[in-house]
């Protein structure tokens, strides 16, 4: 089974500081360097799950942007990538505290104009299924391409997945379902699927079964679970270490798909999932 993912690559700036942030002052901490977006992300764990993987994304042309091209092609995910010529790669940058919690500070750049023309439809001609990053349909300047990007799959006769991604952005809850309406997998963290439901108990996902086929939530330490017309499944989350969430998410979806496309049981597909995401943790950056 071959996966496009659509969505934001970039670089991060992780630092980790282990006290508060003096304002308008110095706090120690230690930087690094690191591939980032969320597609980026997805798309590296389904690639270190053994699965064909094209990323879908825009690129400014630069050096940042040329940097994740070498990084994601030498970890065997093939690059669609819309080179732009007047906005940057973008960046993150991820302040990480001592107990591995993240806040984030993005400059989306050139993920920020990804437009309709920059989904190729000839990608989506050998794949199977489409994941697409929530952050492209949460910018309004993106949006249309994320449109675009979930109509051209379900043309092509492809499964879909969407990752909501950031609860602070879905501002209008109907809008963002009427975005995913049709949508084999939704697959938002608890904030998210508060967000749209009203209620962080994964049970309000059912209220969403209008809209999409099921609902996979990921509940950090209290777990994962598949909501759908036949029931609710849970398993709990897996023991590790937190030294750094970033990208947790991305990778719980990867093993949630390579699992779910492999025709997996729903209790393997969340424990895949699980197991991806506690592995996420254990490191700094976002990719494995």
């Amino acid at each position: 089974m071959t996966v496009v993912v659509v969505g934001d690559a970039g670089l991060d700036v992780v630092a980790r500081h282990e006290g508060p942030i003096v304002y308008g002052g110095d706090s120690r901490s230690r930087v690094r360097l690191a591939g980032g977006g969320a597609g980026a992300n997805t798309a590296l764990w389904l690639a270190a799950a053994g699965v064909p993987t094209t990323l879908i994304a825009r690129v400014g042309d630069d050096a940042g942007g040329r940097l994740m091209r070498s990084e994601l092609e030498a970890a065997g995910v093939s690059c669609a990538f819309a080179v732009d010529a007047s906005a940057p790669t973008c960046c993150v940058v991820v302040l990480v505290d001592g107990s591995g919690q993240r806040s984030m500070l993005p400059d989306r750049g050139a993920n920020g104009r990804f437009s309709p023309a920059d989904v190729d439809p000839a990608v989506l001609a050998t794949a199977d299924h489409l994941h697409l990053s929530g952050y492209v349909l949460l910018d309004p300047s993106s949006r249309p391409a994320g449109l675009a990007a979930l109509a051209a799959a379900k043309e092509a006769g492809l499964t879909t997945s969407v990752d909501p991604q950031a609860a602070a952005l879905i501002t209008d809850p109907r809008a963002f379902l009427d975005d995913v309406r049709g949508t084999d997998l939704l697959m938002p963290n608890t904030a998210e699927l508060q967000a749209l439901t009203g209620s962080a108990e994964p049970a309000s996902a059912k209220a969403l079964l209008d809209d999409v086929g099921a609902v996979v939530v990921t509940a950090g330490l209290d777990g994962a679970t598949w909501v759908d017309r036949s029931g609710v499944t849970s398993v709990p989350a897996q023991d590790a270490e937190c030294v750094d969430s970033t990208g947790a998410g991305d990778a719980f979806d990867a093993g949630v798909l390579a699992a779910w496309l492999r025709h997996e049981s729903t209790v393997d597909v969340l424990r895949t999932g699980v197991r991806l995401g506690a592995r996420a943790v254990t490191k700094v950056g976002a990719q494995p």
